[in-house]
C-alpha cells in the first residue's frame, strides 16, 4: 500500500521536475500558414498571423520544424502580435516544455 501511494505521489510530482527548454530567435507563425511559410517564415506578416489566429500559433525552429503552442502560448502570442508594430520578421524567444509536437509555453517574448 505504501509503495502504491509513493508511486502515485511521484507521478504527480514528475511534471515539476521536467526542465524547461528555450527556443531563441525563432519565427512565430500561425498554424494555418505554417506549411506555406516554412521556407521563409520571416516574410510572414503580422496581419496574416492575426487573421489566422483562430488556428493557433507556434514556432518554426532552427531545423525548419513547426511546433505548436498550447492554449496559454496561443493567448500570449496573440497579445504580443496585437501589441506589436512589426510588420514581418516576427521573431521570438520561448521558454516551455515540449510534449510531443506541442510546447507548453511558460513565456514568449518578441525580439
Amino acid at each position: 500500500m505504501k509503495r502504491t501511494v509513493l508511486i502515485a505521489a511521484l507521478a504527480l510530482l514528475f511534471p515539476a521536475f521536467v526542465a524547461a527548454e528555450d527556443w531563441s530567435n525563432v519565427a512565430i507563425v500561425d498554424t494555418q500558414c505554417s506549411t506555406k511559410v516554412k521556407a521563409n517564415p520571416d516574410a510572414h506578416t503580422r496581419d496574416c498571423a492575426l487573421m489566422c489566429a483562430k488556428s493557433g500559433f507556434g514556432i518554426v525552429d532552427q531545423g525548419g520544424n513547426y511546433i505548436k503552442f498550447d492554449a496559454k502560448g496561443n493567448e500570449q502570442a496573440k497579445q504580443l502580435l496585437e501589441n506589436s508594430k512589426k510588420k514581418d520578421h516576427l521573431r521570438v524567444n520561448v521558454t516551455g516544455t515540449k510534449e510531443g509536437d506541442v510546447i507548453h509555453v511558460q513565456s514568449v517574448s518578441l525580439i
